[in-house]
């Protein structure tokens, strides 16, 4: 490539190298830089005939070797790796550079970098990027936010073009400024958390419930995606559970330790919206629970010593549990562990269709929650977000692509938005249908003794979200009378005060 780049890229991990790749598969000019120069190296010579591709060793070189006014990328690891290259990268940038970072940052973090670079008079972009490494390459859902005239004069071209498409509309478009593309991918990944959650929840209630063996569940995933369930997540969980592992001819899901790791972005998500006073139960639940599946040795010696509930219903029976050694490279060895209960045929099989109205309708509650916290949000910072835009870009490229995102779509296309997706019609009508065979899923699931947080939360919000009044009047009046910390009343203005241990007189505050 003898001219100068049109934009540039540094981290060559997975994402950045993918995102290389796809770029100058467009024809679009790229050079590309890493921290090691070994890597760099690499990348060349592996991709280097794939499109106008060049690579630099030191951050000066990188930085000329791009056009200006220059678009940078920066695709490292969130926190001190991020700021490392802003602080290695800006010396080195004119007034109306676009330095962009494309990694899992928390927003908060990109509202101060965006207000540092701005003294500089250099645009700061933090942009959210889904798709795993297969997105980054053929197509990423994509969600900048930012300077928003710098955006759409020199990135929106080259983002339009890269990313996914759906009906011919790319799923890229400006989320809001400053640390909004970033607060949308978080969420994003939130909904991400509880979705998996979800699925894990029902894979376990039709193996440990229905008693399904595991080719069983991946064909009844593979059937659903079909359905209104269709979604990246359920294609790839039929595709998981028909993995047989090479070594000992068992489902490699049997072979895997049974605890599931995270980086952040979930938990970013439930901490913020415990701030906003947001109630996202489905996310929160799902990073509690791959807390508790870290605690692997103690979930081992509580599964002797910790019961179970007893079959004291007709319907249940106590059947032996086969408990794996997940550690071992030995050929898979099981023992008999404690008694684990099982459905009768007529319930299992009651269970089993059960499940794929109540996940639907779990889901729905879950993409419910991260759409409020992204509206109390927008309020909170100002942003101004329109919340149809993340539903359509989420259509195509990103991990929690789903053929229902097109009925969000709909709904906030509405002359009148719904304050929350479960008052708009649709949704409406389809947790209506769902009722019954939720709550028949949550109750068999506490009947058992299978942990179903997900579902019971998300059936808990639902119960609690339709009451027109609930028991927090007995916590108010506890809080009054422990701490004086008042309470209002629905007959009358203001704020009131009992003398609980005194006359018992109201007083107006």
């Amino acid at each position: 490539m003898s001219s100068q780049a049109r934009v540039g890229i540094t981290g060559l991990g997975t994402m950045g190298a993918n995102l290389a790749r796809n770029i100058a598969a467009h024809r679009i000019p790229v050079s590309v830089h890493n921290r090691t120069a070994s890597r760099t190296a690499r990348f060349i010579e592996r991709f280097g005939d794939q499109g106008p591709i060049v690579g630099r060793d030191r951050i000066d070189a990188w930085v000329n070797s791009v056009a200006k006014p220059r678009i940078l990328i920066s695709i490292v690891q969130a926190g001190e790796a991020t700021d490392e290259v802003i602080a290695q990268v800006a010396p080195h940038l004119d007034a109306g550079d676009v330095l962009i970072d494309g990694g899992n940052a928390h927003f908060r973090d990109t509202q101060r970098r965006h207000a540092t670079l701005a003294e500089r008079s250099v645009h700061f972009l933090g942009v959210g990027i889904s798709g795993g490494e297969e997105g980054a390459l053929t197509g990423p859902s994509i969600m900048p936010g930012g300077d928003l005239e710098p955006y759409e004069r020199l990135v929106a071209p080259i983002f339009e073009t890269i990313a996914a498409e759906v009906d011919g509309t790319p799923c890229c478009a400006y989320i809001g400024p400053d640390g909004a593309g970033h607060y949308v991918k978080m969420v994003h990944n939130g909904i991400e958390y509880a979705d998996m959650q979800l699925i894990a929840e029902t894979y376990d209630l039709l193996r440990s419930g229905a008693g399904l063996e595991v080719e069983e569940i991946a064909s009844r995933f593979e059937r659903w995606n079909e359905t209104e369930l269709e979604s990246f997540l359920i294609r790839i969980a039929a595709q998981v559970l028909s993995k047989r592992d090479e070594a000992t001819g068992e489902p490699l899901v049997d072979v895997i330790l049974d605890a599931a790791e995270q980086k952040g972005t979930g938990r970013w998500s439930a901490e913020d919206a415990l701030e906003l006073g947001v109630p996202l139960t489905a996310i929160t639940e799902a990073v509690f629970a791959r807390s508790l599946s870290a605690l692997v040795s103690q979930r081992q010696i509580a599964a002797s010593r910790l019961a179970g509930p007893p079959p004291a219903d007709a319907h249940l029976s106590a059947q032996p549990e086969e408990a794996h050694h997940s550690r071992s490279r030995a050929p898979l060895a099981t023992e008999r562990a404690h008694s684990r209960l099982r459905l009768s045929s007529p319930d299992a099989q009651q269970l089993a269709e059960d499940l794929k109205q109540a996940l639907y309708a779990a889901k729905i509650v879950a993409y419910a929650q991260g759409f409020a916290q992204l509206q109390a949000a927008s309020e909170a910072e100002g942003w101004g977000l329109q919340l149809g835009v993340p539903a359509r870009i989420w259509r195509g490229g990103c991990i929690i692509r789903a053929r229902f995102l097109d009925r969000i779509v709909e709904a906030y296309d509405e002359p009148k938005q719904p304050e929350n997706l479960m008052l708009s019609s649709f949704f409406a009508d389809a947790l209506q249908q769902a009722q019954g065979p939720w709550r028949r899923v949550v109750s068999a699931a506490a009947q058992l003794g299978i942990p179903a947080p997900a579902f019971s939360s998300t059936l808990a919000y639902y119960d609690g979200f339709r009451r027109a009044r609930g028991p927090a009047a007995l916590i108010q009046g506890l809080r009054d009378l422990f701490g004086a910390h008042t309470y209002r009343r629905i007959d009358r203005e203001g704020t009131f005060h009992t003398s609980w241990s005194g006359d018992g007189s109201e007083v107006q505050v």
